[in-house]
């Protein structure tokens, strides 16, 4: 059994669990074979990696009929846990958003993060066009990131090629997102950035049997342990609203 204090580390196992890493590998398992074969979405399971070493892993909690019927807004409540202790690093949880008639500019979808039963911020989906623009906030909701994916012809396209040929070689099947600080302007084009969410290409078995994802955080290095927690949460937030079912396109 484990013990209660270990528990309740809270936002000290996030700490110990991200301090000095720059970068942690995401990869999303499938649980419910049955109802990946009736299409249906299973719960999504989550493990997260530092140089290969699993550290953490998460499962939703999530019902099922919305799963399976509102794949991009579902409401789900998130628990990454450490790994071999138990202690819970990260909560995240998205409400249930949609207006009636499903109008976009009323359904912009939002996630909340703590850490130990401490708020730590959130990430919301801003008003956009033709590039999906998402702002991170620190729990006073001061804004820390812009993230969205690299941008050309002023904002108003995505560049597929920042990761080399979308369609083949290293850039294959890659979607790009960039963090930029939320006070930078200029975020169109080679405008520096300071991390990357980036989703990896699957494996053939995977692509074949599943829609399990993978995703690669690069942290800005100047982000604090509650800031690369954000980024954590942002990274499942994305896949919930881009990359789930039918959104993976």
């Amino acid at each position: 059994m484990v013990d209660a204090n270990v528990m309740d580390r809270g936002s000290d196992a996030l700490k110990s669990r991200v301090d000095g890493v720059k970068q942690m590998d995401i990869r999303q398992t499938r649980r419910g074979w049955l109802q990946e074969c009736l299409g249906c979405e299973a719960k999504n399971e989550f493990k997260y990696y530092v140089d290969g070493t699993q550290v953490a892993s998460s499962l939703d909690d999530a019902d099922f009929c919305c799963r399976c019927f509102c794949p991009a807004l579902y409401p789900f409540e998130t628990h990454v846990k450490e790994e071999g202790t138990g202690a819970e690093i990260l909560a995240i949880d998205r409400p249930f958003k949609c207006a009636p008639g499903a109008c976009k500019c009323c359904c912009y979808q939002e996630a909340t993060m703590t850490s130990g039963g401490q708020d730590i911020g959130m990430v919301k989906e801003q008003y956009w066009y033709c590039l999906p623009t998402f702002l991170v906030m620190d729990a006073n909701e001061n804004p820390v990131y812009k993230v969205h994916p690299p941008s050309c012809c002023g904002g108003m396209c995505m560049n597929c090629f920042t990761e080399g040929n979308p369609c083949c070689g290293k850039g294959c099947c890659k979607v790009p997102f960039r963090v930029y600080p939320a006070d930078q302007d200029d975020t169109d084009g080679d405008a520096p950035f300071v991390g990357k969410i980036l989703k990896q290409p699957k494996s053939l078995a995977t692509e074949l049997f599943t829609d399990a994802n993978s995703f690669l955080v690069d942290f800005p290095d100047s982000a604090t342990a509650a800031q690369k927690g954000l980024l954590m949460g942002t990274t499942l937030f994305l896949n919930a609203n881009y990359f789930e079912g039918d959104n993976s396109n």
